[in-house]
């Protein structure tokens, strides 16, 4: 199976304890970061923590340098508003990634739909993770070059997510296991759980005494 380039979008749905978000900081350690990524940590977690990201305000510039930058929002309307705008810089640039954790905290405005319709072109690929597929933008999955499912709890959610996915995608798998489907080759696989949390982290060969840039 393709794993997702820099200018693709990746979707990865589960209920909470189920291994979404270190399969997506898998996902990520396997990124270029020769252009920057910026990921959106809203529940200050613990994996994403350790990572070697710079840390950076919602209302800086984006770095111009490559490597792995973490924002770390509140649920405030300023904070929105903040991130509305990092977005829309996101999408003016172009050549930037964009990590969610907890897709559904990102405010439902333009600049998210802009990035995610149109980000392939302007190489703006996306990673972003949710618990509730049914309160995220129906562009994050109409749009989505990849997506992975584990296991979801709420009825409503798997037929959102089954939406998206072959008919098969609505069997529960083992715990930690999820379904990986390319949507372009039309290719589903089970995969199993991810490596151990070292074993992801040593993915991450970047941020080693750099300066940050602006642009």
């Amino acid at each position: 199976m393709r794993l997702p380039n820099n200018t693709q979008r990746l979707v990865i749905v589960g209920r909470t304890g189920s291994g979404k978000t270190r399969a997506g900081i898998w996902h990520l350690s396997k990124r270029d970061f020769s252009d920057p990524w910026i990921m959106l940590d809203y529940k200050r977690d613990d994996l994403i923590a350790e990572t070697p990201a710079i840390e950076i305000g919602a209302h800086e510039k984006i770095p111009k340098q490559g490597g792995l930058y973490v924002v770390r929002p509140d649920p405030s309307e300023e904070d929105a508003e903040k991130i509305e705008r990092l977005l829309l810089r996101a999408w003016q640039r172009g050549n930037v990634g964009i990590y969610a954790d907890e897709g559904f905290m990102l405010p439902n405005m333009k600049a998210l739909n802009m990035v995610l319709t149109q980000g392939r072109s302007l190489r703006v690929p996306t990673i972003i993770l949710s618990q509730r597929p049914v309160w995220l933008s129906r562009f994050v999955f109409s749009e989505a070059d990849f997506f992975q499912l584990f296991d979801l709890n709420d009825a409503r959610d798997r037929k959102a997510i089954g939406s998206f996915m072959p008919a098969e995608a609505q069997q529960r798998l083992p715990a930690y296991h999820s379904w990986y489907y390319d949507v372009g080759h039309n290719e589903m696989v089970a995969f199993s759980p991810v490596p151990s949390d070292d074993e992801i982290l040593s993915g991450f060969q970047i941020n080693k005494k750099k300066s940050i840039f602006y642009v």
